[in-house]
């Protein structure tokens, strides 16, 4: 199966090898979260709620010196074509909840908030590939919504290599082909990588082309994000000058 016309250049969904779905946030969707957010990337839409800073609910869980952190991440049973109830809390959702904690962390400035605890609950809505990536995107917002300190965005974005050809944000049909997949996030003003998993071997110069597109990825949600959250800022100031 062609991924790449080779007359075109255009893929299956008419992008160009280098360009990203289409891509829309949207900030305060869960009423009573502290902080909330829709991310979608192209037919991929998450909603991320974020929950405290708060006391810390299992006492012997309780760092002294920092804020706890937790994620739960799950797919409505509606979101791919695959109608199987999946458990909650199997093996896979158990490892991405942990992927994207660790992504997250590393941003959240958890000294700050001492012997408190902030939940994050990221849930799938619809799965077209990319779910990791959107889900640390959406989580990313709705931290920066609840007002949850952070040394800068966390922005995840995807990359793969099929046809010989790098491709950047694989939907689920380039995704499910089988050909390497190279998964980052990064922090976006000093691009230092949170995230960096990889489901197959590529030799190093072809991984570094496919990598450097990831990250090309991850800055350009950066941006729109900053957008989205600057626009919202205006709004809620709009309101109170109201």
């Amino acid at each position: 199966m062609e991924f790449v016309n080779p007359l075109t250049g255009f893929r299956l969904d008419g992008r160009r090898p280098n360009e990203m779905r289409h891509i829309r946030g949207e900030v305060g969707v869960v009423a009573n979260a502290d902080g909330s957010a829709m991310f979608e990337m192209g037919n991929t839409k998450v909603i991320a709620a974020v929950y405290g800073p708060r006391e810390v609910q299992n006492k012997s869980q309780q760092l002294n010196n920092q804020a706890l952190v937790r994620c739960e991440y799950s797919m409505a049973n509606f979101s791919t074509g695959d109608r199987t109830r999946r458990p909650k809390g199997d093996r896979r959702s158990t490892e991405i909840s942990l992927v994207i904690r660790q992504s997250l962390e590393a941003s959240i400035l958890t000294h700050l908030m001492p012997r408190s605890q902030i939940d994050i609950f990221v849930q799938v809505l619809q799965a077209d590939g990319g779910t990791r990536s959107a889900c640390i995107n959406a989580a990313t917002i709705a931290l920066a919504d609840a007002g949850i300190p952070m040394r800068d965005l966390v922005t995840s974005c995807s990359a793969g290599y099929l046809c010989t050809t790098p491709l950047l944000d694989l939907n689920y049909v380039e995704d499910s082909a089988g050909g390497p997949d190279v998964t980052v996030g990064i922090l976006a003003k000093t691009e230092k990588v949170t995230l960096l998993q990889m489901d197959a071997k590529l030799p190093m110069d072809i991984f570094e082309n496919v990598m450097q597109l990831a990250v090309e990825g991850c800055k350009a949600v950066a941006q729109y994000i900053r957008e989205v959250l600057l626009e919202n800022t205006k709004q809620l100031e709009s309101r109170r000058g109201m």
